[in-house]
């Protein structure tokens, strides 16, 4: 009879499981869990009373819930991150806007740099410079915060940042707002963090091959498993090599990326990993600036086509980045954790630049425009150390958690300037980018930077209720920067900079209240404070540092136990001494900027991520915001006011589910610059881009268990475009309709 009464409970639990499989799949996991585990605890009653007769058999129980790392899951979104406080928190736990771009959707989309990552990030625009370089902003302000793995990274000029190939990637956090607590000073944009792929205990990995538009080919291959049959050294290695050409003539790339990374149990709590990496990209035929102006000789709108590519054959934006790591894991008694990194990264960029990318030309003959040539060399060393240790903690007969780290970056930065030669074009018209280089000879001057910054920083997350959270932190920090530049023909130096702030507080404050299971209130605060390193006025003096504070309230909502996230949220940004672009000194490439006061931003975010229902995600949201000056005018309207991003993908049912398809669509509103106009020699020429959408597709056939084929389509209207306005007094156009397909096999 006991026996039987077992039996009733285990099949009482089946049919509650089925029962809420047909109302929703995606919750039965943990039902199925609490209920076989009340079965478990009655077999095991039974076999304790005495009866012999029944034994219990070993069962897996699969938690449902996502965890930090991505790959695998097929998820758009994470079940939790850490780039915000260093704790590990739900997207609904923490108090700030946070995006998150998983491998599969890196996957799914061919997402294969920090460009195309960040362009599917909802509130996230990407501002392409020229055919190497690109910015990044958030909430219409300069993203200048990267992070790998955690660590800051050196995103300074000729670093490689943002050239970054996502192959060694598990996911990129982004984190809206003011992110000065762990991020270096607070900046108001967002701070970008890259999460590389780890090792994994049983040997998996896959190697793929694709072709696509403009001849370009790309090539990955990803091994990891255990090293010992006792699983406790694991490693893993990642390579990609892509090859292509571009929409923009005698434009080309070649690009390798190598990753390594050894992962040691030395013992049962203690945690070494190491690792290498190595990107290099050598591209010929670089543009330098704007690839086509806005306004002609007499003062009208003019445009060059897409494809003109104003750089010469010869002109290339070389760079090589080499990273290596070391990770000290300590598990404690009592949940305890202490973790040490230590992080190098060296950078070497020699570029030789030659663009026709100046004036305004006369639309008949094409006269009129103008070449910089100019060599550099740009080195950049960053060693990086944290030390941080977080917990539980028990205060008023409640548990907490708390984290205490300290950290130190220093930055060693190195330019080597050859002649500059400006020279005019006779004609721009039938440019093939043969103009001759010129002999350079012996390089004339070079600027030593050497940047360095200390901190300590405190995060606790207290609990009065269940219900509340409360996080409080500051960041106490000092930072240093020394520039001197020599003259080389002469040998004498001079200092060009001497800038120091100490015991600068940064301080965060955050409330999370949960309504019920599945919605949350949140409100965050926290001060700006960003030195600038390098905007300075056309006197060549530094503007004064930026100050100000930011606030967000917001709802957040956490359905499917997390495996779909949404959001909604308000924000508030003022500032002093915000730095506005309002011209380029050419001779000594840098760009001239003036300070604004009084500066305020106001908008709100709305946003989801993950699964809708089994086999279909999403992820995507939408942003508005306006900064204005002190004097009300409207400022940073370079950057769309307004903006919606959505992917998705949905793997077909039945008969069809080898299919997998999808895409995503981007919009965003108006933008306009006021540029040179030759007509009346000032800046009055208002160049207006109307909004526009872009839509991409995708499908994925899943040949067999271990091979799929993708195919991608890019800008499938061939909409033409402007992915930066203004820098330079011209356009940089975006990319037009292509392709890509891509053949896998994971073993």
């Amino acid at each position: 009879m006991q026996q039987q009464n077992a039996f009733n409970a285990a099949n009482t639990a089946g049919d509650a499981v089925a029962a809420r499989l047909k109302r929703h799949p995606l919750s039965v996991a943990i039902l199925g869990v609490t209920l076989a585990l009340q079965a478990g605890g009655a077999l095991a009653e039974e076999q304790q009373n005495g009866n012999g007769s029944l034994e219990l058999v070993a069962t897996s129980i699969t938690d449902n819930r996502l965890g930090e790392a991505t790959e695998g899951t097929g998820s758009y979104t994470t079940g939790s991150t850490r780039t915000a406080t260093k704790l590990s928190l739900s997207p609904r736990e923490t108090p700030q806007s946070v995006s998150v771009i998983t491998r599969q959707q890196m996957d799914d989309q061919g997402l294969t740099s920090i460009g195309d990552v960040l362009s599917k990030t909802p509130g996230i625009t990407v501002n392409k410079l020229d055919s190497s370089r690109a910015s990044f902003k958030s909430r219409g302000f300069e993203i200048d915060n990267f992070q790998i793995d955690g660590i800051p990274a050196a995103f300074r000029f000729g670093n490689g940042i943002d050239q970054a190939d996502m192959v060694i990637y598990d996911r990129v956090e982004v984190l809206k707002g003011s992110t000065g607590l762990l991020s270096g000073f607070g900046s108001p944009s967002a701070t970008v963090n890259l999460v590389r792929k780890r090792p994994t205990k049983e040997l998996s990995g896959y190697v793929s091959a694709g072709a696509g538009s403009w001849d370009t080919y790309r090539t990955e291959f990803d091994i990891g498993g255990s090293l010992t049959p006792q699983g406790n050294v694991r490693g893993r290695f990642v390579t990609a090599y892509e090859d292509g050409q571009s929409f923009m003539d005698h434009l080309s790339e070649t690009k390798q990326v190598f990753y390594g990374i050894l992962e040691t149990d030395i013992t049962e709590d203690t945690l070494l990993s190491a690792g290498l990496s190595r990107q290099t990209n050598r591209p010929e035929g670089s543009s330098w600036g704007a690839s086509t102006p806005l306004v002609d000789s007499n003062g009208n709108e003019f445009t060059l086509s897409r494809s003109f590519n104003p750089g010469t054959k010869w002109s290339q934006w070389d760079n090589t980045a080499d990273n290596a790591f070391v990770t000290l894991e300590q598990r404690l008694a009592h949940d305890w954790i202490v973790k040490a990194s230590i992080s190098r990264t060296e950078t070497d960029a020699p570029i030789t630049l030659g663009s026709a990318a100046s004036g305004n030309p006369n639309p008949v003959d094409g006269s009129g425009m103008f070449i910089w040539r100019g060599k550099y060399r740009y080195e950049t060393a960053q060693n990086a150390y944290d030390l941080y240790a977080s917990g539980p903690f028990q205060l008023l007969g409640r548990e907490h958690e708390l984290v205490v780290g300290l950290s130190h970056r220093d930055i060693e930065s190195k330019s080597t300037n050859w002649p500059f030669f400006f020279d005019s074009v006779p004609t721009i018209n039938g440019w093939t980018g043969d103009f001759p280089e010129p002999a350079w000879g012996n390089p004339t001057s070079k600027q030593d930077d050497e940047l360095k910054e200390s901190a300590a920083y405190l995060t606790g997350r207290f609990k009065p209720t269940d219900d509340l959270s409360i996080i409080l932190g500051s960041r106490v920090s000092n930072w240093e920067l020394d520039s001197t530049g020599t003259d080389l023909s002469t040998g004498q130096s001079a200092k060009l900079q001497e800038l120091q702030e100490n015991g600068v507080v940064v301080p965060y404050a955050g409330v999370v209240y949960d309504l019920n299971d599945t919605y949350s209130v949140y409100a965050s605060y926290t001060s700006i404070f960003k030195p600038h390193e390098s905007e300075q006025d056309a006197s060549g003096t530094a503007i004064e540092p930026e100050e100000g504070d930011a606030y967000e309230l917001g709802l957040k909502a956490e359905f499917f136990d997390g495996r779909l996230n949404a959001s909604a949220a308000v924000f508030e940004v003022k500032q002093d001494n915000l730095p506005e672009q309002i011209g380029f000194d050419a001779v000594n490439n840098k760009s001239i900027y003036r300070a604004v006061q009084g500066a305020k931003t106001k908008g709100f975010e709305l946003e989801v991520a993950g699964e809708l229902m089994p086999d279909w995600q999403v992820q995507g949201g939408y942003t508005h915001r306006i900064t204005r000056d002190g004097d009300h005018d409207k400022i940073s309207t370079t950057e769309p006011e307004d903006m919606f991003r959505l992917s998705t993908s949905y793997r077909l049912p039945g008969q069809f589910n080898k299919l997998t398809i999808g895409g995503s669509a981007s919009w965003q509103s108006k933008i306009w610059k006021d540029v040179w106009n030759p007509a009346t020699n000032a800046s009055d020429f208002e160049y207006t881009q109307e909004s526009y959408w872009l839509l991409d597709a995708m499908a994925k056939y899943q040949v067999t268990e271990q091979v799929s084929v993708t195919l991608n389509a890019n800008n499938l209207t061939d909409e033409k475009y402007f992915s930066n306005l203004g820098f330079y007094e011209g356009g940089f156009y975006g990319d037009p309709r292509n392709y890509m397909l891509t053949t896998r096999f994971d073993f």
